[in-house]
């Protein structure tokens, strides 16, 4: 199972489904959920080649589930009193870039019904990974060879630390900057009842607020994590590439960088594919003993992008991976859909014992 946090909800998937549960101001729960055909045939289930499938399908999905959750707080928002505030634009901003990093990936299930709602949110999102994670390092780098006088060149082994560093730094600083925002914090707190929720189900104990409350927010598959990996990760290729590549040297420092920057882009695909096969086999081999000591760094950054969740929040977790698991379970035809409403967490329980989960709004109501 995968999913991701979002506004006031949580998104989760598996295999063959897809779910996404948003807590409403006045406590109801509302659902948009579907089956989602498996990409686990073929070559696209290839290493090195379903880091990139993954990557792409998840960030199409989170789009879908942020935008479902954006409708539902504005409809909150048209609800409250005149003169109301919705969230802010730093917010808003520090939302889709949290999609990044609250995104956990084990499937690559197919978005056709995601691009059908439009494909591009996705290219934005990606768009969005490329400047902040690759071109506002480089160019920060750029910026402290040339105040510090070192002269390095583009290409060298020494610039390419300082960028993955910055890479870093940067990250870190940005999420630390975006948790104090309330919206933001709040966000986070999915973030957490989703691992939480997640490691209850890979436990093999009850779907319960009980069970997840124990558990921790820390998760070895988190996006955090991949975030994290992936700047070492590009400090070992861009180096490589750098020294295979013809040297750069147009008399230009800014010309360089540019000229390096467009280069990179071809091999970011790579970088993907490489720390997808890492975070699997080091989440697999060393979730627990000694070696989990290699997990600590994505762990760290993670005590930023996780809180501690509420019960209610928990709630919210529970129900998407518990209707998650209905709909996969069930091998409803993909294509049908259902956005339900319920009235509580017990409510949606109780209409899951009766398999009232995948149906219309209609016959739910009833």
């Amino acid at each position: 199972m995968g999913g991701q946090a979002v506004l006031e909800g949580v998104m989760m998937r598996g295999p063959d489904s897809f779910a996404v549960v948003v807590r409403r101001q006045d406590g109801t729960l509302h659902v948009r959920e579907r089956a989602a055909k498996s990409l686990a045939t073929g070559l696209r289930r290839l290493p090195l080649v379903r880091g990139v499938v993954t990557l792409i399908e998840s960030l199409r999905m989170g789009r879908e589930a942020l935008q479902f959750s954006a409708t539902q707080m504005e409809a909150d928002l048209a609800i409250r009193a005149k003169g109301a505030k919705g969230p802010t634009a730093l917010a808003l901003l520090g939302v889709w870039v949290t999609a990044l990093v609250t995104r956990d990936d084990e499937t690559a299930p197919s978005a056709d019904a995601a691009a059908a709602r439009g494909g591009r949110g996705g290219g934005a999102l990606l768009a969005l990974a490329i400047a902040f994670f690759v071109a506002l390092p480089q160019g920060a780098a750029a910026a402290l060879n040339r105040l510090f006088h070192l002269g390095l060149a583009v290409q060298a082994v020494e610039f390419q630390a300082m960028t993955g560093m910055l890479k870093l730094v940067l990250v870190v600083g940005y999420l630390l900057a975006i948790r104090r925002i309330p919206e933001i914090r709040t966000v986070f707190q999915y973030h957490g009842a989703e691992h939480k929720a997640i490691a209850t189900y890979e436990a093999g104990e009850p779907l319960a607020v009980d069970n997840a409350r124990r558990k921790t927010t820390l998760h070895p598959r988190c996006g955090t994590t991949f975030l994290v990996m992936v700047a070492l990760v590009s400090i070992v290729v861009f180096t490589f590439v750098g020294s295979i590549l013809p040297r750069i040297a147009t008399g230009s420092a800014v010309a360089d960088n540019l000229v390096f920057f467009v280069e990179k882009l071809p091999f970011l695909p790579v970088i993907v594919a490489i720390t997808f096969e890492l975070q699997r086999f080091f989440a697999s081999r060393f979730a627990s003993g000694p070696m989990r000591v290699l997990l600590w760094p994505g762990f760290l950054v993670q005590k930023i992008t996780t809180a501690e969740p509420t019960d209610a929040q928990l709630e919210v977790a529970l129900a998407s991976l518990r209707i998650a698991l209905f709909r996969g379970d069930a091998k409803v035809d993909c294509a049908v859909e259902s956005e339900l409403r319920f009235p509580s967490y017990a409510a949606l329980l109780d209409a899951g014992s009766r398999g009232l989960v995948a149906q219309p709004v209609a016959a739910a109501a009833r």
